[in-house]
């Protein structure tokens, strides 16, 4: 066997593997940047950290594909998503029927709920209705804002904020007297910069499950799904959940 026909036969391996290298594709992956501590911008580094951000980096590299990440308004995700600007979004998109109608989800991978979030003092209180007829903050385009629009009788006072952060401020400002919102980023608030000025009150309302969106009809469901259950399966799921939240409750 000639050298030569070696070195040949060497060459269109290595092109074989680069070409392999280079066709994974690139999917265009969205977030919105505010939804602390799932997605969050390190102001050291400049790059997208949290629980989401774990996630979905693990969930590329388990399906076989590269992500090319962009931040958003959250009200702004689900229209891109629809016209096609984007591929996957996770920004803890609560999975709901109205919105099954036009994107494509995941399986669940995290049990949520809405929380009440007051100032440290606040004893009068305690449940949802206690909220009637008071100023409320929530975020533009969330399932908390369409759960108070359908339960409050008097929502005039509701007021919907493009950022949880512009709602946090409002609320420790006393420009609103309380914020409504996703339990786990409300909590996250309170633990942190929060802590000492505002408190979580009241039982969880309406249990929720975050999903991680696709364009409707997307060949990647499949793939998202599988990287998942195996992320669960082998425990990675649990490791970085309890990074970002402590112990995982059973079940999940």
């Amino acid at each position: 066997m000639s050298t030569k026909w070696l070195k040949t036969v060497g060459a269109s391996l290595a092109l074989t593997v680069a070409a392999g290298t280079v066709s994974a594709e690139t999917l265009r992956v969205v977030t919105d940047p505010s939804f602390v501590p799932f997605e969050m911008m390190d102001q050291q580094t400049g790059e997208m950290i949290g629980f989401d951000m774990e996630i979905i980096r693990e969930v590329a590299d388990r399906a076989g594909f590269e992500i090319d990440l962009n931040t958003m308004d959250f009200n702004g995700i689900i229209p891109a998503l629809q016209t096609g600007n984007v591929d996957i979004a996770i920004a803890g998109i609560t999975i709901t029927d109205q919105r099954e109608e036009i994107v494509d989800f995941s399986d669940p991978y995290y049990d949520s709920g809405l929380r009440i979030l007051v100032r440290q003092g606040e004893d009068g209180v305690t449940e949802l209705d206690d909220l009637e007829g008071k100023k409320i903050g929530t975020k533009i385009g969330s399932t908390s804002y369409d759960y108070l629009m359908k339960t409050l009788e008097k929502d005039d006072g509701v007021t919907p904020y493009p950022g949880s952060s512009d709602m946090y401020m409002a609320l420790m400002s006393r420009a609103i007297d309380a914020v409504f919102y996703d339990a786990p980023n409300a909590g996250y608030f309170a633990r942190t910069r929060g802590k000492g000025k505002v408190k979580t009150v009241g039982p969880l309302y309406e249990g929720q499950q975050y999903g991680i969106a696709l364009k409707n009809g997307s060949e990647w469901i499949d793939e998202v799904n599988e990287a998942l259950a195996s992320m669960k399966a082998d425990g990675t799921y649990q490791t970085i959940y309890e990074k970002w939240f402590g112990p995982m409750p059973e079940g999940m």
